[in-house]
């Protein structure tokens, strides 16, 4: 067996045919002898660019809502797919009046702002930072002008937490600096907050900080749901690797910092005593009267059958539970303990895939945990096709469902089509994945020499609790053998 070097960083050309065929774009592979560490373009500094130059792409995209469509034309935001949230809910959800979210009743059927507290902030923040002068229409550019602003910055930070959560490899942060599917989707709506403090918890995870790691996935959770369900993963994990005292660290933070954020919202108190604030629970009762939605599982078994499904929210929990029972057996299981990032990656994912509603941005939830997860171009690139057909695919519906006899768009079946790509290409990316668990040694991350760089405490730790045979690792070596160097044309020296 050939070891390998734990202090040598990982060069992507070297391992990844295609890293290898893309990099002739900008002159080759990286040959044997060129000096690494000599110039200020570190990866990390490299990848925040590259991150702000697709972000700016993505802007460049929306100019036609930009200039008109969100305002004129009820087809021309889905004709030209540059539709976002942002610019409809300034007026919509009282910012343009200044009311103030969850406290102040919204005029209409909504009555509260349905979105978590953590993200209201965001958002009501951002309508402080936007002029109360001019019309409608210029006030609501500024504001989505502002918030792209903001999210410019979240998205940054999500890139170089991924950049510097593998130490070795930090050339995966470019999937996520490159994501199509993230340029096009990052200013829809307001998830990219949620997710850049999703990536700074699980830096610090990496890092061995469980408590700092919990407080950014607590406050993560005050912005957007979905990243309370990494506990689940690291409960596992721990458990196999008995490290409970970092895993109460992180439940504690979580806790605590989920808390601090929605106690002064969420408690009122009057004449009849403490109570919870109807505002408050806004988010929680939308989201669990929420009919089917776009780009669902459901929708798709509904349209094809004719049956409203009327139990979607029945099943959608027990697929959940019994996905998670699955992810947890699959752990203990499993003949090495699985990386956080590949449990982290297979849990959202199931919640994706059997939630009741698919809005085209949640595709971002799912692209820094793929990177780490699964760091091969061709695996992340299929995926990433498959999601850039949806997003097309829902405008062009939407265009066609609302252009009246014109029928300008895409027809149900097309869009049905689009929702069978966006849930194959995401099982495909999660039957890869359970596959490097199952076989570890195809697990491009662990054949470079690591075991679970995204695992902090729990990385080339003992288990102490498993289910079935398992590999034993010494927390000092290393034996798989080193991946082959990919030979792509003559590697340039």
């Amino acid at each position: 067996m050939t070891s390998v070097r734990r202090d040598e960083s990982v060069r992507p050309t070297e391992r990844d045919e295609v890293a290898a065929a893309g990099s002739e774009l900008i002159g080759g592979p990286i040959g044997r002898h060129a000096l690494l560490g000599t110039s200020w373009l570190t990866p990390v500094r490299v990848i925040a660019l590259v991150a702000l130059g697709m972000f700016a792409l993505g802007m460049v995209q929306k100019l036609p809502c930009y200039n008109g469509g969100w305002f004129f034309g009820a087809t021309s935001q889905y004709i030209h797919a540059c539709y976002s949230d942002i610019p409809h809910l300034y007026a919509g959800r009282g910012f343009a009046d200044g009311l103030i979210p969850y406290f102040d009743r919204l005029p209409g059927d909504m009555e509260y702002l349905e979105y978590p507290v953590l993200t209201g902030v965001f958002m009501e923040v951002a309508s402080w930072m936007t002029p109360h002068s001019g019309g409608i229409q210029q006030r609501e550019q500024v504001y989505w002008l502002v918030n792209a602003g903001m999210l410019m910055i979240c998205a940054v930070v999500v890139a170089v937490c991924v950049t510097r959560t593998h130490r070795r490899r930090p050339w995966d942060g470019l999937l996520v600096a490159l994501a199509p599917a993230a340029a096009l989707t990052a200013t829809i709506n307001w998830d990219l907050l949620a997710i850049a403090l999703t990536a700074a918890g699980m830096l610090m995870w990496s890092r061995s900080r469980p408590l700092a790691a919990g407080v950014l996935i607590g406050l993560a959770t005050a912005a957007k749901l979905y990243p309370v369900l990494l506990l689940g993963p690291l409960l596992v994990l721990c458990w196999r690797a008995g490290a409970w005292r970092a895993y109460r660290k992180a439940l504690t933070g979580a806790v605590v910092a989920w808390l601090v954020v929605n106690l002064p919202v969420m408690i009122t108190h009057d004449a009849a005593g403490f109570h919870i604030r109807e505002g408050w629970a806004k988010f929680y009762t939308f989201s669990q009267e929420r009919p089917i939605d776009f780009g669902s599982v459901w929708l798709l078994i509904s349209q094809r059958t004719g049956n409203p499904l009327e139990n979607a929210n029945t099943y959608a929990t027990l697929l959940m539970i019994l996905g998670c029972a699955g992810i947890g057996l699959l752990t203990l299981y499993a003949p090495r303990r699985p990386r956080f990032a590949q449990l982290a990656f297979l849990v959202v994912a199931l919640f994706i895939l059997t939630n009741k509603v698919y809005s085209p941005q949640y595709v971002l939830w799912l692209i820094p945990l793929a990177a780490l997860a699964r760091p091969r171009w061709r695996d992340f690139l299929i995926w990433q096709a498959c999601e850039v057909m949806y997003f097309l695919g829902i405008w062009m519906y939407l265009a066609y469902t609302g252009n009246g006899d014109k029928h300008q768009g895409l027809p149900t079946e097309g869009y049905q089509l689009a929702i069978a790509l966006h849930l194959l290409g995401t099982l495909y990316l999660c039957a890869v994945v359970v596959r490097d668990i199952w076989l570890p040694e195809r697990d491009v991350v662990r054949r470079d020499g690591d075991d679970d760089p995204s695992g902090g405490v729990l990385d080339r730790s003992a288990d102490v609790f498993v289910l079935g045979p398992t590999h034993h690792v010494p927390r000092h070596a290393v034996h798989f053998e080193a991946a082959p160097r990919v030979r792509w044309g003559a590697v340039r020296e």
